[in-house]
């Protein structure tokens, strides 16, 4: 049965962000599959956060109802799922590149390797363009018959 979806009173786009991915969770998990090219839920459940299995199954789920992800059949393997951003959630990487680029400023821990942090700051679109197509090109290796 689909969730309710929650009630924004104000119809303010910050809480419209924070609804819809707003959480620790969901964002690690968009993360995951931007950058490090995550598909499977075991990919997932062995980052480096640790998150537990009843939540990473709830933010997927969630997820996928709120049209930022897909879930397919693994047409390696017809009783295991991948899950592939949309372009909804594709659309999210400005965002992401805007965390990883504030965080690199204010984190003296932060893991942002500097030629990364280099590329953002120079050249921010070329950068997002070619993480994208990359997004894109490692999602058209899978069968358009693995959908779910």
């Amino acid at each position: 049965m689909p969730k309710q979806t929650k009630k924004r009173d104000t119809g303010c786009p910050i809480a419209f962000a924070l609804d819809t991915f707003g959480d620790r969770w969901s964002l690690l998990v968009i993360r995951d599959m931007a950058f490090k090219g995550f598909q499977s839920y075991n990919q997932f459940l062995n980052s480096e956060e640790k998150i537990a299995t009843n939540v990473l199954a709830d933010r997927l789920a969630e997820l996928e109802e709120l049209g930022i992800i897909s879930k397919l059949t693994d047409p390696a393997d017809g009783r295991r799922h991948l899950y592939v951003l949309t372009s909804k959630g594709i659309a999210l990487l400005p965002v992401l590149i805007e965390m990883m680029q504030w965080s690199a400023q204010y984190d003296v821990n932060t893991i942002v390797k500097p030629e990364i942090l280099s590329r953002i700051v120079h050249d921010r679109e070329a950068f997002i363009t070619q993480l994208r197509e990359k997004i894109i090109n490692r999602q058209a290796l899978l069968a358009p018959m693995s959908r779910a």
